[in-house]
């Protein structure tokens, strides 16, 4: 639960602090993905200690030395499409590849395995995509983030009823091909058609 003004806990302790609960109690990922925010370089040291493999995206800036030439941004060296590796600036190498964005822009992908295809990178940034979409679910159809609760019981009861509602649509999803949206908005317009057709309140004129 992230509460920084009664613990002092950032949302990266809370990144190390899960990577080490799932160590702990016996996971063994293939990849642990991440996007750029959480791509410092204590948390990449913190994957490697657990032995896990990492991907993540790194801002343009990010530094990084491709021939034993000196540190420089990632946007500014050539990289080949099936990828480079780099020495990164306080950690060690990694394999960068270069990717045109939906947007018109360039992505720079990283990875801490060295022998990394740009195919097995596009699929496994692909599924990284997807667990966004299910963020994205949670947030938008299930409001995960409107609870307005100040206790750290209310609001973990309302996160456990937004995950229970997403699981509800997902399944129907699976089971019918209906979408989130199509699924939830068919639930407002049968709520909405039901009380217009007996209303509980009506709006007296002020004419």
């Amino acid at each position: 639960m992230y509460d920084k003004l009664h613990d002092q806990l950032s949302k990266n302790d809370h990144f190390e602090a899960m990577l080490c609960t799932a160590a702990t109690r016996g996971f063994q990922p293939d990849l642990v993905g991440f996007d750029s925010w959480y791509a410092s370089l204590h948390n990449l040291k913190v994957v490697r200690d657990l032995h896990w493999t990492w991907l993540t995206q790194l801002k343009a800036n990010r530094l990084v030395d491709p021939a034993r030439t000196g540190n420089q941004p990632v946007r500014d060296i050539l990289i080949p499409r099936q990828g480079l590796t780099v020495h990164l600036k306080g950690y060690g190498f990694i394999k960068v590849f270069k990717i045109a964005a939906p947007n018109g822009r360039s992505e720079f992908w990283a990875i801490s395995d060295l022998t990394m295809t740009i195919e097995r990178c596009a699929n496994e940034a692909l599924r990284l995509w997807q667990i966004e979409e299910y963020h994205r679910g949670l947030k938008q159809f299930c409001g995960l983030e409107r609870a307005q609760h100040r206790s750290a019981t209310a609001q973990r009861n309302h996160i456990g009823l937004a995950l229970r509602a997403f699981l509800r649509l997902e399944c129907h999803r699976l089971r019918t091909g209906v979408s989130w949206f199509e699924a939830k908005t068919a639930i407002a317009r049968e709520v909405v058609r039901t009380y217009l057709a007996q209303p509980l309140y009506v709006q007296l004129s002020t004419a």
